[in-house]
């Protein structure tokens, strides 16, 4: 049973950490397009992807669904029990990516108006 468990999280740790990588790509295109002055169609498309992922968020108190399926499987109180990153990284993530996220959206506002 202890070993169905494992082979659970893992698949979970191992699915979550594709999906913050997926999500790493869309903010620091994001970023990069902002910062060069590219906005195209994908621009808006990485902010509709991370606005979409920010309501997930939001429906489920701020918790990833994936978060919640692994609790099931893992008693860890560490933040990255989850997902292959850092204690700290995982800790700060929502923090750190809404940040870059946030600035990325202002140069884009910024280079529409300007």
């Amino acid at each position: 049973m202890a070993y169905s468990k494992n082979k659970k999280l893992l698949f979970i740790k191992s699915l979550h950490t594709v999906v913050w990588l997926f999500f790493n790509v869309v903010i620091f295109y994001l970023l990069y397009a902002a910062i060069a002055n590219k906005i195209d169609k994908w621009v808006w498309i990485c902010i509709a992807i991370v606005l979409l992922e920010g309501l997930v968020l939001l429906a489920f108190r701020m918790f990833c669904p994936l978060t919640i399926i692994a609790r099931k499987y893992s008693d860890s109180s560490k933040a990255n029990f989850d997902i292959f990153l850092p204690n700290w990284l995982a800790k700060y993530n929502k923090l750190i990516y809404t940040t870059i996220f946030g600035i990325a959206v202002i140069i884009v506002i910024y280079r529409c108006v300007a």
